[in-house]
């Protein structure tokens, strides 16, 4: 934009009383100066780069910001405008802010709030940039092209502020002690014979070599397997309070894995649907915590329906040491349990299986409702009453297989799940 409007008016007041020499000598004058003006800004435009980072990570329904950082070569006081292409699901006050730059400073760090509103991968590849010319009369707009990634991860917040017990370390204070049963699995040492232990802890080889009574001593297992399964076929796509199935799941999961590592144990995912789609082995740490994020942020449910004799038998072949499985899928459909329970027999003999399913609404025993006096509502409460029925028959089938299926409340999830984790912990079932 040319911003002439002081020099324009004035000279055109001017060239009816002047004479013709004059006025052209004015009018080439001002040109020479406007182009002058106009060359400099191209050129200031060098000086200036914006920097972005290459990979921002960011939490659903949570503020956060994009750090940037302005170059400035020349080292002049200028002022700049900065606009950004932000995606739909990422919302932001400003799309174009106004930044000074100081003089004397090369580099000006600056923070770009946003709140991203959908899990997911995002990208920003191009930034706009507006700076004045030295005198004023032109503003300069420019395009740079940039590989920004921003990373959309789920909420957590809720589900560690229901939590909070369990992620306190700070010397024991607010930890819950709890009882284990039993004296452990696992393998410790060997000591001499007391006075009291049990003959079925005599180890006989070791008390025939050394010529007097051994006992072998156990620990409890601290590094077990634990495994978060992932359902994202078209079962985790239906509307649960205006969120997916899976938006629970995922949260549920990742709040397991934090739990199981600040417990010692090795902690993995598999996520599947009509086949199995990602498998990340058991491990612990910071990192490896990063990766589960990582592999799970960006999961969609996709319509198709789930094959779970394609995932049992993934789990067979992949995973040789007995395991904890804790699978999230919806059960709710007397062909797929039944599929399900089929394909289930194949691990339940080598692993530990835990099927958690949100509790289907209405699925109540029919007299244990208040059924209002109208023919929809007792229709409405037949229907619970088979699909509790269904769910409890099938509860009792896969008991038999050593399989437990329990049905989530979604206020009290991710807390439900701890708690049968640190029951099967309890009592060393695994």
């Amino acid at each position: 934009m040319l911003y002439a409007a002081a020099l324009v008016i004035p000279f055109a007041a001017i060239v009816p009383i002047a004479s013709p020499v004059v006025a052209k000598i004015a009018f080439a004058s001002f040109l020479f100066v406007a182009v002058l003006d106009a060359l400099f800004a191209v050129r200031g435009k060098a000086n200036l780069r914006v920097l972005f980072p290459n990979l921002v990570r960011l939490s659903k329904d949570r503020e956060g910001a994009i750090s940037l950082r302005i170059q400035n070569l020349d080292q002049k006081s200028k002022n700049i405008r900065i606009g950004l292409p932000f995606p739909t699901e990422v919302e932001a006050e400003m799309f174009d802010q106004l930044v000074q730059l100081p003089e004397g400073s090369e580099f000006s760090r600056f923070e770009w709030n946003c709140i991203p509103r959908k899990r997911g991968k995002y990208a920003i590849d191009l930034c706009y940039m507006e700076q004045v010319s030295p005198l004023g009369l032109w503003n300069y707009r420019s395009v740079q092209g940039m590989e920004c990634e921003l990373r959309v991860y789920p909420n957590l917040l809720e589900e560690r502020k229901k939590l909070a017990s369990r992620f306190l370390n700070r010397d024991d204070y607010g930890a819950h002690t709890r009882r284990m049963i039993g004296q452990g699995r696992e393998f410790e040492k060997l000591r001499e014979y007391v006075s009291g232990d049990a003959y079925e802890q005599i180890h006989w080889k070791a008390t025939a070599k050394r010529g007097r009574p051994i006992t072998k001593v156990f620990q409890m297992e601290r590094t077990q397997e634990v495994y978060v399964v992932l359902d994202s076929s078209r079962r985790s796509a239906r509307e649960v309070d205006h969120e997916t199935a899976l938006e629970f799941f995922m949260r549920s999961a990742l709040i397991m894995g934090a739990v199981a590592q600040q417990q010692g144990d090795l902690f993995g995912a598999i996520t599947f649907s009509n086949r199995v789609q990602g498998f990340l082995r058991a491990g612990n740490g910071k990192a490896h915590y990063h990766a589960c994020r990582d592999m799970l942020y960006s999961l969609q449910p996709q319509m198709v329906t789930p094959d779970y004799e394609d995932l049992f038998s993934f789990v067979r072949l992949r995973l040789r040491r007995r395991a904890l499985l804790i699978v999230l899928t919806d059960l709710n459909d007397p062909m797929l349990a039944e599929g399900f329970v089929r394909s289930a027999a194949i691990v339940a003999r080598h692993h530990l299986l835990l099927v958690n399913m949100i509790r289907p609404q209405g699925a109540i025993p029919l007299f244990q409702q208040a059924v209002e006096p109208s023919v929809d509502s007792v229709y409405e409460s037949l229907a619970g009453h088979m699909i509790w029925e269904n769910l409890k028959d099938l509860h009792n089938i896969l008991r038999r297989y050593g399989i437990t299926l329990s049905q989530l409340h979604l206020p009290t999830m991710s807390v439900d799940l701890v708690d049968q984790y640190f029951d099967i912990k309890q009592r060393q079932l695994l």
